[in-house]
């Protein structure tokens, strides 16, 4: 848990994407249907749309903060609402200033641009409530608690990424892959984005992995993709804290991409009951250090299992199973 040398705001502050236009050659510009972002999973999704020309994406947006932020007799002044969005992959930051819409403060509204050349992947969009406090201006004295994702590629608005598949052959293929021409699969962690490259030349994978048939096959096709999501899980994270980046005084720093969300969804299992920058220090120290490291490997195994649902995929099969044998279709 961060500290900080001055009072702060408690309760939520609720970011809301309200509406999505797009702009084209010409300045021409299009409202998008609510089926491009999701108020639940709090995602934008710009990618796979119709129109393919777009150059700059306009998010209306409004934010909620608690009645206190406001108030006369608060021990701060001078309180705005900004919103920041930033993407690791191209350093890119934006800020957006909001506009007081209610009487008592609660509710900011405004908008925030972006241009799609400055983009590549995904974004993360915060809202901060700022003001001065003590005589100090610009300090923020309440945020967001979970980011909005503004996603260039995706097209729908899931949090979760899906497994992203390419085939290839692996004897015969890339030189890295050639090594494992006996795998199944292996997951590639080096581009923008995790992939499985499914190996083409060991028989039957692909039509396991892309069928949808019932009874055993079924069976084992759930299973083997749990243990695949396992696999990635576990190489993304491995991947995620192998190249961190450190403050001068040893502390390490969240990514900004995908390894950021990755670190975030699965340190609260592989470090249980810390915050997640403590974790994130727990886990530096013990992968630098001297000790440590191994012991916690099953707490690894364990997140990746647990986001890969492994526990469900291994029970359904078992019942599968038995109502085979009874003679009942799985």
């Amino acid at each position: 848990m961060r500290a900080y040398p001055y009072e702060r705001v408690t309760g939520v502050v609720d970011l809301r994407v309200k509406g999505v236009e797009l702009s084209g050659p010409g300045e021409v510009r299009e409202r998008l249907d609510t089926s491009a972002f999701s108020v639940t999973d709090k995602v934008v999704a710009l990618g796979g749309l119709d129109r393919d020309d777009w150059e700059r994406a306009r998010l209306a947006l409004t934010v909620s903060v608690p009645g206190r932020a406001t108030e006369d007799d608060a021990p701060w002044s001078d309180v705005s609402v900004v919103v920041v969005l930033t993407e690791g992959a191209t350093n890119t930051r934006l800020t957006s200033s909001l506009t007081r819409e209610s009487e008592d403060g609660r509710l900011w509204g405004g908008r925030i641009e972006l241009w799609r050349a400055d983009h590549v992947d995904r974004a993360s969009m915060t809202a901060h409530v700022v003001a001065t406090v003590g005589g100090v201006a610009g300090r923020v004295v309440a945020s967001t608690d979970k980011d909005w994702v503004v996603d260039v590629k995706s097209d729908a608005p899931l949090r979760d990424r899906r497994l992203d598949f390419t085939e290839v052959g692996f004897a015969e293929g890339p030189e890295w892959l050639r090594p494992f021409k006996d795998m199944p699969w292996a997951v590639d962690t080096s581009g923008d984005l995790p992939v499985v490259r499914l190996n083409a030349d060991f028989e039957g994978i692909s039509e396991l992995v892309h069928g949808e048939a019932s009874g055993p096959e079924g069976l084992v096709r759930e299973l083997l993709i749990a243990q695949m999501c396992t696999d990635v899980w576990t190489a993304v994270f491995h991947a995620a804290v192998g190249d961190l980046e450190v403050e001068e005084d040893g502390t390490p720093l969240f990514p900004l991409d995908w390894r950021g969300e990755v670190l975030r969804e699965m340190l609260q299992d592989v470090v249980p009951g810390r915050p997640a920058e403590d974790a994130l220090s727990e886990v530096h120290r013990r992968r630098v250090g001297t000790a440590g490291w191994t012991d916690l490997q099953p707490r690894i195994h364990y997140a990746a299992s647990r986001r890969a649902e492994v526990p469900k995929a291994l029970t359904a099969t078992v019942q599968g199973l038995n109502r085979l044998d009874r003679g009942v279709d799985a």
